[in-house]
């Protein structure tokens, strides 16, 4: 499969990018959610900063990652 990945998995791999880059980053991320300058209106920024990330993956490396996913979890059941 080239070009773009459908919505479904770009969705998916989204996800799944953001629930690994918090959980990679999350010292940092808690470092920065008590500072004294954070405010609760930063979170959308942040969120969408960290989303940002996921950008540089190419469709194919997408479809990889979700697929392997799906291959975790039913292996989990």
């Amino acid at each position: 499969m080239s070009g773009k990945p459908s919505t479904q998995t770009e969705a998916e791999f989204s996800a799944i990018y953001l629930q690994r880059t918090t959980q990679e980053l999350a010292e940092d991320l808690d470092k920065i959610r008590t500072a004294e300058d954070f405010k609760a209106d930063s979170i959308p920024f942040l969120v969408h900063a960290l989303q940002q990330g996921a950008g540089i993956f190419s469709s194919a490396e997408q479809e990889r990652v979700v697929a392997a996913s799906k291959q975790n979890k039913e292996g989990d059941v």
